[in-house]
């Protein structure tokens, strides 16, 4: 059996046992490879060699065949290497059970597990902008493919559907590998594989269009007409049918020699341009970075890593006031010579608190790389494209501040192995492209108090050691209360650190609100606070503001008047977003409760209430928490 994809007999072919010829004997085994690792029932392996036509002795036919592998192929009910392979052997067991028959493998024994991890990865790639490392990996699944799947086999309907299933992970891993390279304004090089998928697959109209995209920017407009002529006819002649609208729309494109479908060589000859300097946006770096050390290093190794296959994602996430923007900026100033062909910089919240427009922010990047603004593309998709074409093969260092969600992430990063993304998050991310995330903690009293020395100098610490160690202890860690209370006592050199120290304290006791002010923390946690849902914020304020530190989930439950499943729903989005910390709860094996450091739990008193935040929780709770429904771990 020839096959392409998965290899029951293709691993067998090159050992010492025979290929079952009886054709219901290779339905059978083909079977069980395709669902390797996974009980075939018997009714399954029924229709599959017979249909609705089984004969009388059914179950001791099947049984015979079962018998024949085993006997055939030497393997026993336990895992013992029985399966040679080129020069290793493979670990196989055919086993039984109640309802049918199990084939264990090593996973990475068949092609086809092997291609859906491989096209998986691509699509990934591909959808997270990563157009290079996506056309390399799609084109290694592809490669495992050497004819149609199960060439060998005359399937019935359950072979059938898994034919048709990895072929339709196939087809869509060609266009996406397709798609890539052509929005990396490789038209020249996909014409003979897209010539070939045509003539394989005449009626299949993605082929056609692809095919006409790539001919027209390749400089062969009437090819491409011609193209489009060929589509029309085999579609009528096939199937009976006019070209897709979208094929139509093409078509008049191409005639009318539509300006939309040269995006990608306007991008090519931006990226030979040598006219431009590199950017250089940083902001300026702070002198010293202290109580980093470790997060520095965790940075910079990931970020200077050789032989990368694609852009390192390093994401600095931490509670407001914890210096996760200054962190990021002092370690984009200390790799910005790995990065000759610019370094770029974008905030992603305006000045009140929104989300930032990302065309915007991808036109001034282009604008920097660049391109002229007559050339930037109007769509937020079309300007994604151009920017990762220019920086692919390119060394380009972008640091993004200030970031709430991963989509703004993956649209702004660039494609070339070779660049890099610095990320200052307010919320913790997850995304497959996101390499390192550096947690940045409260500075233990040791950093606080060498970080007021570096400031303000050791003369004015050393002669004022107790009020230096309060100060310290009233900013919880915090740098930028620490740089605020610095900052505050050089605009004030009359006052000595002890009268800081008092007047944080009375506006303490007149409010604990008003200390998180005096501290500059109420803006930065704020603004947090304001990404949050309705639900979120509500339960921020309510839960924060407990006496009862750490917050159990009962107490969380019997104030916001809901279930313990909702409460650590609401409370997870607040660890999301760093306002409050999650530790495991001693009294519940594989449980939490939830500490509100006391600067958060302070801030709740100045922030925004949300109007009939009642309405935001379950319609049928009472005051008394509800039994707790068991959220997966």
């Amino acid at each position: 059996m020839q096959v392409n994809v998965l290899g029951p007999f293709e691993v067998l072919r090159e050992g010492r046992y025979a290929t079952p010829s009886a054709p219901k004997l290779r339905q059978v085994l083909a079977l069980l490879v395709t669902h390797a690792n996974n009980i075939v029932r018997t009714d399954q392996l029924i229709e599959e060699l017979w249909e609705d036509h089984p004969p009388k002795s059914v179950t001791t036919t099947l049984q015979t065949y079962v018998y024949q592998l085993r006997k055939l192929l030497h393997l026993s009910g336990s895992g013992t290497p029985v399966l040679h392979r080129t020069d290793q052997l493979l670990e196989a067991m055919l086993s039984t059970s109640p309802s049918g028959y199990l084939l264990g493998l090593p996973p990475d024994a068949m092609d086809s597990h092997r291609f859906e991890q491989l096209a998986e990865r691509g699509r990934v790639e591909f959808e997270a902008g990563s157009l290079a490392e996506a056309t390399e990996t799609l084109g290694t699944a592809l490669k495992l493919w050497r004819g149609p799947a199960l060439v060998d086999v005359t399937p019935g309907p359950v072979l059938q559907a898994e034919v048709v299933r990895l072929d339709e992970i196939r087809k869509n891993a060609l266009e996406r590998r397709i798609d890539s390279a052509l929005s990396l304004s490789r038209h020249r090089e996909m014409l003979g594989e897209l010539t070939t998928a045509v003539t394989r697959e005449p009626t299949h109209e993605g082929f056609q269009a692809r095919l006409m995209l790539a001919l027209y920017r390749s400089g062969r407009r009437s090819d491409a007409l011609q193209a489009y002529q060929r589509a029309r006819k085999v579609l009528a002649d096939e199937l009976g049918l006019d070209p897709s609208s979208e094929l139509q729309r093409l078509h008049s494109a191409v005639l009318s020699a539509d300006p939309t479908l040269e995006a990608p060589r306007i991008r090519e000859s931006v990226r030979v341009s040598q006219s431009v300097d590199p950017p250089a946006e940083l902001p300026s770096d702070l002198a010293t970075i202290i109580g980093r050390e470790a997060q520095l290093t965790t940075a910079l190794q990931a970020l200077t890593k050789p032989d990368r296959k694609a852009p390192p994602v390093v994401v600095g996430v931490g509670s407001p006031g914890t210096g996760k923007s200054a962190f990021c900026i002092h370690t984009a100033h200390r790799i910005r010579g790995d990065y000759p062909d610019g370094q770029l910089y974008a905030q992603l919240l305006d000045a009140h608190g929104e989300p930032v427009d990302l065309n915007e922010v991808l036109g001034h990047f282009l604008r920097a790389l660049g391109v002229a603004p007559a050339a930037l593309p109007r769509s937020l998709d079309e300007r994604c494209q151009m920017f990762r074409g220019r920086t692919d093969g390119r060394r380009v260092l972008v640091v993004l501040d200030d970031v709430v969600s991963t989509e703004q992430v993956l649209r702004l990063k660039p494609t070339g192995s070779g660049c890099a993304v610095l990320v200052a998050s307010r919320r913790r991310l997850s995304d497959p492209t996101i390499t390192t995330t550096v947690e940045m903690t409260p500075l233990n009293i040791g950093d606080s108090l060498a970080l007021l020395g570096a400031t303000l100098g050791a003369h004015r610490v050393n002669g004022e050691v107790d009020a230096v160690h309060a100060l310290a202890d009233l900013c919880g860690g915090m740098p930028l209360a620490l740089h605020a209370a610095a900052g505050r006592l050089r605009l004030r050199p009359h006052w000595s650190i002890a009268r800081l120290v008092d007047w944080v304290r009375r506006e303490q006791r007149r409010g604990p609100e008003l200390a998180v002010k005096a501290l500059d923390l109420s803006a930065s946690i704020e603004q947090t606070y304001r990404l949050a849902s309705p639900a979120v914020r509500t339960a921020f304020r309510l839960v924060s503001i407990l006496h009862e530190q750490p917050v159990s989930l009962q107490a969380a439950a019997a104030v916001l008047r809901c279930t313990e499943f909702s409460a650590e729903s609401l409370l997870e989005e607040l660890v999301e977003f760093r306002l409050c910390d999650a530790e495991p709860a001693a009294e519940e094996p594989g449980g939490f409760r939830y500490r509100f450091p006391s600067h958060l739990r302070a801030a709740a008193g100045l922030l925004e209430v949300v109007p009939d935040h009642d309405e935001i929780f379950l319609p049928s709770v009472s005051a008394t928490p509800t039994q707790r429904t068991p959220s997966p771990r």
